[in-house]
């Protein structure tokens, strides 16, 4: 029997679909569409992860959880009709949790499931979240063939002491194994997760991690500023960590390592190779659409119509597998609010964004937000021209402070 909130969501749905949903829109055509997709179960939970993860007390019915991906995808499709059929999908994230504990088999079938009722396209990004202690050479070899083309691998840390303070389940030998598992199997594009800041290290530490990690030879770095979050063993029992003044000296010098090494910083904590980008996130960060499916999985969707919708699915897995409805709740993005909504991770970019996405993503001519980009630009933390707008080294580092500026547009 349903609930009275899954009825009240497929009430909401339908009035959706007496809209039309068909993709006669140009403008929703140009924007991009992704595909993200949630496995929220893990070895051990981490005290710093706020994610949505599920420590697998039990082994876990991977082709049960297969089959209710795929019956999530079809309740979307249900209820975006051809503005989900009549786009390809241009990237896919697998998140978690820790993705990697599935066999490759169940991506296998996954995947089969996914090109039944999704249009790809020919170059499509495909990622996949790996933890180096649950990884081997046959495994990764098995998640390429299940289409799968790049790897984002959880190192965190070289450092045993760091990876023991952060509740990491893998050793530094498993970390370099990993790498080298991921190109044995023909991973020539992957990415390697980094935290600096970490309790009592120091400087000369977070630099050795670099360095370690470039002596792997990843296609892409992630370097992520360790964060306490509320809701995680961190939050309730604070290590002590580096002060503001360590924590910039160390940012400056990975940032200058990596730039020695032809790694070009092209968001906060993102630096790649040369057309190494991360299109997945590239997509999230310039306003492009995204369906969301597992436990806990979020999406945004522009329909034909240039209304714009956020929706999230049941969060807890063993809930969102019991029900035949998996939607959490969905929001329409109200026309007042979009500029923050845009802004809020174009501006991290250190190209900042044209002009055109701005009008594509948002249906709104930039002359919406004309008084606030004078405004910025007149305290040079952003540089404007015809085509391009943005941030300056200021501007990077008063973010927070714009976007504060365009929040206050939706009160």
């Amino acid at each position: 029997m349903q609930s009275a909130n899954n009825i009240a969501m497929t009430v909401s749905f339908q009035a959706l679909l007496s809209q039309g949903l068909t993709c006669k829109n140009p403008r929703m055509k140009s924007i991009p569409l992704s595909l993200y997709i949630h496995v929220p179960w893990c070895e051990k939970k981490c005290p710093y992860c706020d994610f949505n993860s599920h420590m697998a007390r039990t082994a876990v019915n991977e082709a049960a959880y297969v089959a209710e991906l795929l019956a999530d995808l079809d309740n979307d499709i249900a209820h975006f009709g051809g503005t989900i059929t009549e786009r390809d999908i241009q990237t896919v994230f697998i998140g978690g949790g820790t993705p990697s504990l599935f066999k490759a088999q169940s991506y296998q079938q996954l995947f089969d499931g996914l090109r039944q009722r999704l249009n790809f396209a020919n170059n499509a990004e495909v990622t996949l979240e790996a933890n180096p202690g649950s990884s081997e050479a046959e495994k990764f070899r098995g998640f390429w063939e299940a289409g799968i083309n790049r790897l984002s691998i959880g190192v965190q840390s070289f450092n045993q002491t760091h990876l023991n303070s952060l509740g990491r389940v893998h050793n530094s030998q498993e970390a370099i194994n990993a790498a080298s598992f991921a190109r044995e199997a023909g991973f020539s594009n992957f990415n390697l997760d980094l935290m600096f800041g970490l309790p009592s290290q120091n400087l000369e530490q977070s630099l050795a991690d670099v360095k370690r990690a470039l002596a792997l030879s990843p296609s892409h770095l992630s370097c992520y500023q360790l964060t306490i979050e509320p809701n995680t063993l961190f939050h309730a029992k604070p290590p002590i960590t580096p002060d503001d003044e360590s924590l910039w000296d160390m940012q400056e010098q990975l940032q200058a390592e990596l730039a020695k090494h032809n790694y070009q910083q092209y968001e906060v904590s993102a630096y790649a190779q040369a057309n190494k980008r991360c299109q997945h996130n590239l997509n999230y960060w310039q306003f492009g659409d995204y369906l969301g499916i597992g436990a806990g999985a979020h999406g945004k969707i522009t329909l034909q119509n240039g209304k714009i919708y956020r929706q999230w699915k049941i969060k807890h897995p063993n809930t969102y597998i019991d029900r035949n409805i998996k939607i959490g709740g969905l929001d329409r993005v109200e026309a007042q609010q979009i500029p923050f909504e845009f802004m809020m991770n174009a501006l991290r970019l250190n190209c900042g964004f044209e002009v055109e996405t701005f009008r594509a993503r948002t249906g709104l001519e930039l002359s919406s937000i004309e008084s606030l980009l004078s405004e910025h630009q007149s305290k040079g933390l952003i540089m404007v021209n015809e085509k391009r707008i943005s941030p300056t080294e200021l501007g990077h580092n008063m973010v927070n402070s714009m976007l504060e500026d365009y929040l206050a547009l939706g009160d």
